[in-house]
């Protein structure tokens, strides 16, 4: 049996030497396997994440107990240069691209110098595979980018630096569902065909069970529960806690919000809501999807309000599609 590619053992982080965010996480990740680490805001996720990659410094933050072993070598508290030579590479929550600079600028001054220049090219030719898309959009100011498209170019710059092990964070974040589906068989074809490992953050549980092999769940800075995906999804609190699954399956990841999907393929409301995130009637543009959840659609009539409130357009502009 092959050894964890990443082991994290009573992992102690703590902010400006005195708040502490994790509180002994430990967690095992093997070669060439996909785990998620998934849970509510403040879990402790991105915490989690950073501490590996090194990035936590820049947050004035430190492993201030615990072990993090990569291939063997501990690597806490060393800065990030120093772990993308190892091959850790992470795909940030934000903050992806460069937006100053073209699409092909951006891979271009994102490899590492565990790479050579025919690498390079060969991993770039690669990036383009996965994310055809892109490859039109070689001249393109990033800044110009769609939500989806700057998240496959945050990843592709990942892929040119040659990962071992691949850190992202919430892959879904401000995204459609449609997108988000792609992205995650994207990365689950990026796992096989370059033989890497993948550590993915997501909030959306829906997302990283329906990618991952294994799933470790955080709350408040602590490890709750772990599991084989499979064996995760299938637990009631699992579904009724983060999957929205109170009676059964649920086709969506934003049951509980009314949120408006952009002809971009952006979000705007999210699991926060159309009401809850203060979107005005007037955001509402032609080509957009208001995603209401089936009790909303049923029994309260606030989104036909909104719609037929807004200045910029009539109601029939807007699409609209019930969650059940």
């Amino acid at each position: 049996m092959s050894e964890p590619i990443l082991t994290i053992d009573a992992l102690q982080v703590a902010y400006h030497r005195v708040a502490v965010a994790l509180h002994g996480v430990s967690l095992r990740v093997m070669p060439q396997a996909i785990v998620a680490i998934f849970g509510n805001n403040g879990a402790g996720k991105t915490t989690t994440l950073r501490a590996i990659s090194g990035f936590i410094g820049l947050d004035d933050a430190r492993v201030i107990a615990g072990e993090i072993r990569f291939a063997g070598q501990r690597i806490e508290n060393q800065l990030p240069h120093a772990n993308t030579a190892r091959g850790i590479v992470l795909v940030p929550e934000r903050d992806k691209v460069f937006p100053n600079l073209t699409v092909a600028e951006n891979l271009t001054v994102s490899s590492s110098h565990r790479v050579n220049a025919a690498e390079r090219r060969q991993l770039e030719a690669l990036v383009f595979q996965f994310f055809p898309a892109l490859a039109d959009l070689r001249p393109r100011l990033a800044g110009l980018l769609c939500g989806g498209e700057r998240q496959m170019l945050a990843i592709g710059s990942a892929i040119v630096c040659k990962p071992e092990l691949l850190l992202i964070d919430e892959l879904s974040l401000g995204l459609a569902p449609v997108v988000v589906e792609d992205l995650a068989r994207r990365v689950s074809s990026i796992r096989r065909e370059l033989g890497i490992t993948v550590l993915l953050v997501e909030q959306n549980a829906g997302v990283a069970l329906a990618v991952a092999d294994y799933g470790y769940v955080l709350e408040t800075g602590r490890v709750v529960l772990e599991g084989a995906a499979a064996e995760l999804r299938g637990r009631r609190e699992i579904q009724e806690s983060y999957l929205g699954q109170a009676g059964g399956p649920s086709n969506t990841a934003y049951k509980k919000g009314i949120f408006v999907i952009r002809a971009d393929g952006s979000v705007v409301g999210g699991n926060r809501g159309l009401f809850g995130g203060g979107v005005e009637s007037a955001a509402l543009r032609p080509g957009d999807t208001v995603v209401v959840p089936e009790k909303a659609f049923s029994a309260n009539s606030r989104w036909k309000d909104i719609l037929q409130a807004s200045q910029v357009l009539s109601a029939a502009a807007i699409a609209v599609e019930v969650a059940r």
